[in-house]
């Protein structure tokens, strides 16, 4: 099969070539998925740079969440079938014509759901809806977000409308704004205008934010604490400015903050089976009934994976690159 591989850690778009590579054989539990699409993230491209918590044994195939069909069944696999059109994240060697994925993380997909979002409904999705049940957050809460125009601010942002939860969706400029509430996304606030704090803590209340999700760090982790209320929880989601979160010690100490981390991968490791069911259930739900909108900013041929990488490394991208083997 074809495949999207490499032998050394660096630059995607460096590192990266299609070649053959062997066709995967299911083991007991596991099914092999004939690719349809296939989703970039964001931490897949750092796992090719050798800065992810997961670090992959050389030479490896990039991706980690696609859309297929049903290939082969591995010895003891019941209640999936040859044939069967399935979705699979949190897997590896998704950027390829096939992929091995456990049976317990295949999720058939309904025909009412489109390819393109069913291929990158999972991963950040369901982060997203793990992250606002994690955040202990009621109906008419308030949650502070940055990065909001992330694939994850917008999932959180608009099923956290879905359950009744406001956010307060914070970006740096006007076309960030604009990208937002062209998907129905409300309450966003442009962090590079003067008087930002004080339009969110007017929207917010005088309870102000619930909770609050810091994907930058540095002086960013300081603006939210800022803007929680009393007992508020901080969660450190990501740290895309590279810095150490600053926090000044009496927005903790008087508003008797609390500041967790957040990681998808452990936390949905740790998780119940029922539980992860209801969750991808409503995912289902709300992507079906039109709740959950999920962009696409291009397609690209396996073949042109380095393109592709560039692509999904981008900023300013309206919606997920996608790959199409």
């Amino acid at each position: 099969m074809r495949a999207a591989l490499y032998s050394s850690f660096g630059d995607p778009a460096q590192v990266l070539a299609v070649a053959d590579a062997p066709l995967p054989e299911p083991g007991p539990g596991e099914v092999r998925i004939r690719t349809v699409l296939a989703s970039i993230h964001n931490h897949d491209l750092l796992t090719v740079r050798g800065l992810y918590g997961y670090k992959p044994t050389l030479p490896a195939i990039g991706g980690s969440e696609a859309l297929g069909v049903v290939d082969a069944l591995g010895e003891g696999v019941d209640g999936l079938q040859i044939g069967q059109r399935v979705a699979a994240a949190s897997v590896h060697g998704t950027w390829a014509e096939a992929f091995i994925a456990p049976a317990r993380m295949v999720i058939p997909m309904p025909d009412a759901i489109a390819d393109e979002m069913a291929a990158q409904l999972i991963a950040m999705p369901l982060s997203a809806l793990m992250l606002l049940e994690f955040l202990h957050v009621e109906q008419g809460q308030w949650i502070v977000q940055n990065t909001a125009n992330g694939a994850v601010g917008k999932s959180l942002a608009m099923l956290a409308k879905a359950r009744g939860v406001h956010v307060a969706n914070l970006v740096r400029n006007a076309e960030a704004v604009a990208q937002l509430q062209a998907l129905g996304i409300d309450h966003v606030f442009d962090t590079s205008v003067d008087g930002w704090k004080d339009r969110v803590r007017e929207a917010t209340g005088e309870a102000q934010a619930a909770a609050a999700v810091d994907s930058i760090g540095g002086d960013a982790s300081g603006d939210l604490v800022d803007l929680l209320g009393h007992h508020g929880t901080l969660v450190s989601f990501g740290v895309m400015s590279g810095e150490p979160m600053r926090i000044p010690a009496g927005g903790l100490i008087y508003k008797e903050a609390t500041v967790k981390g957040f990681w998808g991968s452990k936390v949905s490791q740790a998780m119940a089976v029922e539980d992860k069911r209801r969750l991808v259930g409503e995912l289902l739900k709300r992507a079906a009934g039109g709740e959950l909108t999920l962009p696409v900013e291009r397609i690209f041929a396996l073949d042109d994976i380095a393109q592709a990488a560039k692509a999904g490394a981008g900023s300013g991208r309206n919606g997920k690159v996608l790959l199409r083997p």
